[in-house]
């Protein structure tokens, strides 16, 4: 049983996870879509040994900074010199890529930063760096031509950002990162529970279904050339786009079908548009006995609601 010897979950999202996988009873877990690292830290701030994969590279990189980072900080020295010359243009943009998303003086920084990045020695420190520089990314596709006069430099952001990151936790377990499809990730953990927020059904590839977060990729790879060899990688698996529901939930039973070996499965999904709850209990049980249904509403915020399924 993990134990709660730390700061409490924020709100939301976050709290009615944690919440939920309270209740259960694990010393390890597997989180196939890690996305974001922030469960994944927390679960690792509770003691379990945390095992988080996504299929995307800058998730990867997210989930290094805070779940496999034990101790490694940026130091002052070493931001003062990465943003020293950020905003220096030089003959051509290294990723000519950025321009599609920020404009020329962004769009060197971005790339005056990567560079300085990539010329850290640790895996670590490179990883908070970026998890930074996403943050700061993040920040300035916010802003829109109404709101854009109330920005900060980049380099001031990136400082804010750097001043607020987590200060890392070693809790003495072999924590896992890792960048795969889902089903190879399942497929090899040896965890006790594992915690799959199932990817929204829909006809969009994985760049449209990324929306404006798609910059971080084409960021993180240097380029805007993978897509299609990225799509061909998630082809007839979960996440990949699909025309019917039907579809949809075979590949979230073959999944589950795969996930046999792990104890423990809590199931989290956004019931909204096709997908009902009753459909994902439906999926489950045909592989074994479904538990409890959780659920929260959040329909006053984002206008869906929020259900874990237990089994």
């Amino acid at each position: 049983m993990i134990s709660d010897r730390n700061s409490t979950p924020g709100h939301g999202w976050l709290a009615f996870e944690m919440n939920v996988l309270r209740r259960l009873r694990f010393d390890s877990i597997a989180i196939p879509f890690a996305g974001t690292p922030t469960l994944a830290a927390y679960l690792k701030r509770l003691g379990a040994k945390v095992s988080a994969n996504d299929f995307t590279q800058s998730g990867f990189v997210n989930c290094r900074a805070e779940v496999l980072n034990n101790s490694e900080t940026l130091t002052g020295d070493e931001v003062n010199l990465l943003l020293e010359h950020a905003y220096v243009p030089g003959t051509a943009l290294r990723n000519p890529a950025l321009r599609n998303w920020f404009g020329e003086s962004d769009a060197w920084w971005f790339d005056n930063v990567r560079n300085g990045i990539e010329r850290m020695a640790s895996d670590h420190k490179r990883a908070i760096a970026s998890a930074i520089a996403m943050q700061t990314g993040d920040y300035a596709l916010s802003f829109d031509e109404s709101t854009v006069d109330f920005r900060q430099p980049l380099s001031m952001e990136f400082l804010r950002m750097w001043s607020r990151f987590p200060v890392p936790v070693d809790n003495g377990r072999d924590n896992v990162c890792a960048n795969k499809t889902a089903r190879e990730f399942i497929a090899e953990v040896r965890d006790e529970a594992m915690f799959l927020r199932l990817p929204q059904p829909g006809k969009a590839g994985v760049k449209a279904a990324m929306g404006w977060t798609a910059w971080r990729e084409e960021w993180i790879r240097g380029n805007d050339g993978f897509w299609s060899e990225m799509e061909n990688a998630q082809m007839k698996r979960l996440g990949a786009p699909v025309d019917t529901k039907s579809q949809y939930l075979a590949l979230v039973s073959e999944t589950l079908k795969t996930a046999s070996h792990i104890k423990t499965w809590a199931i989290g999904f956004v019931e909204e548009g096709v997908l009902t709850t009753q459909d994902v209990v439906d999926v489950i049980a045909e592989t074994r006995k479904v538990d409890t249904v959780f659920g929260k509403d959040f329909s006053e915020i984002t206008g869906s609601k929020a259900v874990i399924v237990t089994a």
